[in-house]
């Protein structure tokens, strides 16, 4: 069936008990058993939960995927995907990955055995050269966040598997309507379900998807284990929201053309990074793995005081952290989503004082050219 089918349908099946059309809110703690060894299926909320489990066989339906694992945050997904590694391997991930990611990587994770190098994954020469012989792991974004650079999945696939090393990728920004990595040749993906998936900036969660049976036998262990679940409302709200996901990210993209192509065209705006203009470096791959550029891009202003005057200045377009709901967000990454980045590794990137971030919104897109219109105005 079509993609809208599957993302209404798949896992989110009348309740049985009551012909309720939409998946019940299973809030509870525990399941009663009918005796020792026999229950239905479910006996404690943190190792499954029917709410849950919809939406996890509905996310991995949508990625084309085996298997699924909500979490509680995004993450907290990336943090179980890693803790499938021991101490010792190494991680080679991308250079411009978000913020928190590099934070849990370079703060955390490393104290626990894992390194880690950082490359460029639009040069799959620079990452072949950052791989070793204890190498496990390759982590990309794609498009990164926010410079909006694209990494060929099928090459890094590749690449990888010519090493015996996992893919990951994280598909937040494209959402499985967009770009599905799993049938370019990634064995993980990774979501925020908080951002596109649900849609509706009222939830936050994450999630992992995989085919590999061995591996989402580890992840599910992990899963329980560490507990970082999705409860069931958040759960639930995720569902909600894949209900309208193919809907909302064709307006996301139609949005986004026209932002970036009216941003583009502006002269106090210095650079837009958007993957479906065509002067962006990677916009032939683009087309070629995506099936749409979606909502998210960045531009320049030139200099911090220009990005403070113009968030002050505007209107309708919000200032707040995060992406993907269906209002318009702008965020200033140097001191917002990549704060915990050095100030030198965030000028090397491109993440200046004055780059802002865009998640375009499903509002009327002239409402929102209005607005940009007036703040970038009010520049020198």
């Amino acid at each position: 069936m079509g993609f809208s089918t599957d993302a209404i349908h798949i896992g989110q099946e009348p309740d049985p008990a009551t012909g309720a059309i939409i998946v019940p809110i299973y809030q509870t703690s525990t399941f009663v058993q009918a005796e020792l060894g026999k229950h239905k299926g479910y006996e404690y909320a943190r190792t499954s939960n029917p709410t849950r489990a919809a939406l996890e066989r509905n996310l991995a339906s949508l990625e084309h995927g085996r298997f699924g694992f909500a979490f509680a945050s995004g993450m907290a997904a990336i943090n179980a995907l890693l803790t499938l590694l021991k101490s010792g391997d190494h991680v080679v991930a991308g250079h411009n990955l978000y913020g928190g990611t590099f934070r849990l990587f370079d703060k955390v994770l490393k104290d626990f055995g894992l390194s880690f190098s950082y490359a460029n994954t639009t040069r799959l020469e620079e990452v072949g050269n950052a791989m070793r012989p204890s190498t496990r792991l390759l982590y990309v974004e794609t498009p990164t966040n926010p410079i909006m650079e694209i990494t060929d999945i099928a090459a890094a696939a590749e690449l990888a598997h010519r090493r015996g090393i996992l893919l990951a990728v994280d598909n937040t920004f494209m959402s499985p309507y967009f770009q599905r990595p799993l049938e370019l040749g990634a064995d993980l993906v990774v979501h925020s379900t908080t951002k596109y998936l649900n849609g509706h900036s009222d939830g936050v969660g994450g999630a992992v998807i995989l085919n590999d049976a061995s591996l989402a036998e580890r992840l599910k262990f992990i899963q329980n284990a560490a507990g970082a679940v999705l409860g069931p409302m958040d759960s639930w709200l995720v569902l909600r929201g894949v209900k309208t996901l193919a809907v909302r990210m064709r307006q996301h993209n139609e949005n986004g053309m026209a932002v970036a192509d009216f941003l583009q065209k502006h002269p106090k705006v210095l650079r837009v990074y958007y993957p479906g203009l065509p002067c962006h470096p990677q916009f032939e791959l683009a087309k070629k793995q995506m099936t749409g550029f979606g909502g998210m891009l960045a531009f320049e202003t030139g200099c911090l005081e220009n990005a403070r005057t113009f968030l002050k200045s505007l209107r309708l377009c919000s200032l707040a952290e995060s992406l993907g709901g269906v209002e318009t967000l702008i965020a200033h990454p140097a001191s917002m989503t990549h704060a915990s980045l050095p100030p030198e590794e965030r000028r090397r990137l491109g993440i200046t004082d004055g780059l802002l971030r865009i998640s375009v919104g499903i509002e009327d897109v002239e409402d929102l050219i209005a607005d940009l219109q007036q703040a970038l105005d009010r520049l020198e």
